[in-house]
Formats: C-alpha cells, structure tokens, sequence
C-alpha cells in the first residue's frame, strides 16, 4: 500500500547531534555518488566539456543582440554555470529520486531510525555540493583556460547561485512526483530540461524582446541564466542584483515544494 500526502518530518531538530547526523548521511551520500565514476565523470564533467569545446570554437567572437561588445566565450561561461546548477540540483535530483522509490529504497530509509528529515536533507545537499563542485570547475576554467572571466559581482553571484539551486531542488522533487516509473524518469525529465535550456539561451545569445524571448521568460530556466550572466556584467552596465529573474525562479521553486507536499510517495507506485 503507497503512502501518498505530504512529506513527513519524523523526528525533531536535537541541535548539534542532528547536524552531526546530516553531515554522516551527506557523507554516504557522496561516497555513493562517487563509486560511480562513469557516472560521476558526466554528471560532473559534461559542462565542462561542452564549455571547452565551444569556447575554443568561439575563440575571439564578440556577440550582440543586446549584449554589447563582449566576447562569446563569457557568455558561455555564465550559461554553463547555470547549466551546472540545473543539471545537478533538478536533472540529477529527480532521477535518483525516482529511482530510490520505484526500487523501494525510499521506503526502506523511511523505516529506519535515522529521522526522514535528515535522510532527505542529506540527498538534497549532497546535489547541491555536486552543482558546486561543477561551479568551481567552470569558473577554474574561466579564469584559467579563457582569460579573466569571473563574477564581476561576487555576492550578486552568490545569491543568483542560492536562489538557483533551492528553486530547482524544488523543482526537482516536485517533477520526481509526476513520473511514473523508473523508465520513464530518464527520458521524461531529459527532454523537458534539454528542450527548456536549447530554448533559453544557453547555446546562444536571445535578443531581449524578441518573441523566444519573451516565451522562454515564462521559465525559469531563462532567469537563472540572465542572473547569473547580469553578476558577469552582461551585457556591460546591466543591473548585477537582477531581483525580477529572481523572483520569477522563487515562484517556480514554491510551485515545485506544493507540488512536491501534495503528491509526494515513499513506495513504489503500482499501476
């Protein structure tokens, strides 16, 4: 028998006793993450290969369409580290979470004695510190491979990454909800995340105003990308504290957490 409702948070916060339970459980988290190196390698690496590739393919290239006179290459940065982001914390997430419930790991963890709250916890910051570890990578690559290319804004930078990451959390327990099996998980999330980032700009600059535009800023996905874009100072002179995009990747992340309480399920669903 499945049990549907709301997330339960079996257990109350102890202080340091719990924190010391959340770090334990982040740890096995990744000890399990990492013992899959193939799988490690892409979840982490894809970014950036794709970053290197096509910087070395853009090169000198200045871009326009409303970005002024700035080199390709920073543009792609800005994109692939939101890409990072989205890959780790909504992409990743969902699928593991797909799978630990259709194979009855959920359920079993639930049983458990360690309180559900800290066993959730711990998957969720374990992406997270996935998605940063990529986000160290790119910005290593920037500065290192490219030239020069870092935050112009470092704590403009910051809040667009935190704001990113718990809005596609959200987003991506509350899409774990809507799949309905462990075959369908792959290809269902895939499609939608790559259909929504070809569609937001991240392969190549959208022109503000324009009617993609304007379609793709009804996603989040378009918002995470021109806030963190606007902390690199694109296009030169935009406003680094780009509180609209933020705002809109809240909304999305509330829309994730409701619908991630109402159809959230330990075990397997049958049917």
């Amino acid at each position: 028998m499945s049990t549907s409702a709301s997330v339960p948070t079996t257990g109350s916060f102890n202080g340091v006793d719990d924190l010391k339970m959340v770090v334990r459980q982040v740890r096995f988290e990744q000890l399990s993450f990492w013992l899959n190196p193939l799988g490690a390698f892409f979840t982490v690496g894809f970014s950036t290969i794709f970053l290197v590739m096509l910087g070395a393919i853009a090169g000198h290239t200045t871009i326009g369409s409303g970005y002024g006179k700035v080199k390709l290459v920073q543009y792609y940065l800005g994109g692939f580290l939101s890409y990072g982001i989205m890959a780790a914390c909504f992409t990743v997430l969902a699928q593991t979470i797909v799978n630990r419930r259709e194979v009855g790991l959920l359920k079993r963890l639930r049983l458990s004695p360690v309180p559900t709250w800290v066993l959730l916890s711990a998957i969720f910051l374990s992406t997270i510190f996935i998605a940063i570890i990529q986000m160290v990578i790119l910005l290593a690559v920037g500065r290192l491979g490219f030239g020069d290319y870092l935050p112009t804004h470092p704590l403009a930078f910051v809040l667009t990454v935190g704001v990113g990451m718990l809005s596609f959390t959200a987003l991506g327990v509350g899409v774990s909800t809507l799949v309905p099996n462990a075959d369908a998980a792959g290809p269902m999330i895939s499609i939608v995340f790559f259909l929504l980032i070809a569609f937001s700009g991240l392969y190549f600059p959208i022109k503000p105003g324009s009617t993609l535009a304007n379609i793709s800023g009804y996603f989040p996905v378009r918002h995470l990308i021109t806030a963190v874009l606007a902390s690199f100072n694109l296009p030169p002179g935009a406003n680094p504290w780009a509180w609209h995009d933020l705002e809109v990747m809240a909304i999305w992340g509330i829309v994730g957490l409701f619908i991630a309480t109402r159809r959230w399920q330990w075990s397997p669903r049958r049917g």
